[in-house]
């Protein structure tokens, strides 16, 4: 076993100690800085939401508001009087998007959305703090996610994901010091939106607190079972699960290509529909129910190998910060792939990953932070600027759709591949464990 790095040893992750560096290279690294970049960056993707074509607020000012107008004027409320597609906890920030009334509803949501993405970012950077130097590699992260957000647009505030994302940035990057802590974060954001479920389960298979992120887990979601029960929503508490299994094969869903292929070309009985309960643009033709039927076992199967394989490798001495990153992308990356419904908002998923991935182990996340933004880019050209052309199944647009899916395919790959090589790194590598706890520390 390798021994321990004395105090002074860099670590991965890490700024190495250097000359004093001149004001323009200490600028990046200037709390200013970074925040100033924040507030640019999150003015553009509000303009984009408000301004932009192809009505990117669609679902927060056409749906999330009529539900929430619907229970304010004393009718049905969903997920406590109707089934819904979405977890209960989806509800609340719906709802507080309200405080300023209905015609404020798109700017609150927005407002809401950004002092999240504020709170995560302070947590990744240390605030406003510069008593001390921060890592290179966490500011390198803050910089990658300011830059993943421009590219993804207004994509990255304007749908129910991005309350998630904060929460999942925010949990994975608690679990190595308080994996309790960080559990309860992923559970509750898994309860607004089902994904960080996958990032629950990678931090109970890379780490050793098991038994603490289990009864996280399950503490949090049993007070969220009892508040719904008594607010007499009990009947439908788990019923976002039946609602999604009622859904068609949708556009954007990798595993729907060929048939968006085989409509492009005109194949006779191909075609697309817009389903008007689940509100989504599905697919036709020979062969779709079954592609729609037999995507969640296989995206069952793909996750059962993936946490295997990162059963496998923690039991071979890989250590958290080696695993939990590759692990937790891959199995995001498996419920993107197989997924028979292909929302832009997914792209959303990759940030929380990829940040701690950055964080932890540096420059070895280079290939995957260019990917994410390569798919980050791919898909605000769909959505919301081209979505019509996909729409009409334009051959060039189901083309630049091919590409991003492929792309998926490729980052689920390299994920899978450092999984299995989680552990293997040679003996005179920084120690993980320390670099683990580095990381957290702003």
């Amino acid at each position: 076993m390798a021994s321990m790095p004395e105090p002074s040893a860099p670590l991965a992750g890490d700024a190495l100690p250097a000359p004093r560096a001149r004001p323009s290279r200490r600028l990046p690294r200037h709390p200013l800085a970074l925040w100033a970049a924040f507030a640019l960056v999150h003015t553009v993707l509000v303009l984009l939401c408000l301004h932009a074509p192809g009505w990117p607020l669609g679902d927060v000012e056409g749906v999330y508001k009529v539900w929430v107008g619907e229970a304010a004027g004393g009718g049905s409320q969903v997920g406590i009087d109707l089934p819904w597609v979405y977890p209960i906890l989806a509800y609340p920030p719906m709802a507080l998007a309200n405080l300023l009334g209905l015609e404020l509803y798109a700017q609150t949501w927005l407002g809401l959305v950004v002092a999240l993405n504020a709170a995560a970012f302070a947590v990744l950077t240390g605030g406003l703090r510069a008593r001390r130097a921060r890592p290179l590699w966490r500011l390198t992260a803050a910089w990658w996610w300011l830059a993943f957000l421009l590219l993804l647009g207004p994509i990255a505030l304007a749908r129910i994901d991005a309350v998630t994302v904060p929460l999942a940035i925010v949990g994975l990057l608690l679990a190595t010091g308080r994996p309790a802590l960080g559990a309860a974060l992923l559970t509750v954001g898994a309860w607004v939106k089902v994904w960080p479920a996958a990032l629950v389960t990678a931090l109970f298979v890379a780490g050793r607190s098991r038994a603490r992120v289990v009864q996280s887990a399950l503490c949090v979601s049993a007070v969220v079972v009892l508040v719904s029960v008594i607010l007499g929503g009990g009947a439908h508490v788990l019923g976002f699960v039946d609602e999604q299994t009622g859904r068609g094969l949708q556009i954007e869903a990798p595993i729907g290509t060929p048939w968006l292929w085989l409509t492009a070309l005109g194949a006779a009985g191909t075609g697309i529909y817009y389903d008007f309960d689940i509100l989504t643009y599905q697919l036709l033709g020979d062969g779709t129910a079954l592609a729609g039927t037999l995507a969640t076992p296989l995206m069952a199967l793909a996750a059962a190998s993936v946490v295997l394989l990162g059963v496998l490798r923690q039991r071979a001495g890989a250590h958290l910060v080696q695993l939990l990153p590759p692990l937790a992308l891959a199995l995001v990356l498996v419920l993107i792939v197989f997924n028979k419904v292909g929302s832009p908002q997914f792209m959303t998923w990759l940030a929380a990953p990829v940040i701690v991935g950055l964080v932890y182990r540096g420059r070895q996340w280079l290939t995957p932070a260019l990917l994410a933004f390569a798919l980050a880019g791919l898909t605000q050209l769909i959505y919301p600027y081209l979505y019509g052309a996909l729409l009409a199944a334009e051959p060039w647009m189901v083309l630049v759709i091919t590409l991003r899916n492929l792309l998926e395919v490729v980052l689920l790959g390299w994920a899978v591949r450092a999984v299995h090589r989680a552990g293997r790194a040679p003996a005179s590598a920084p120690d993980p464990r320390a670099a683990g706890r580095r990381a957290l520390n702003p």
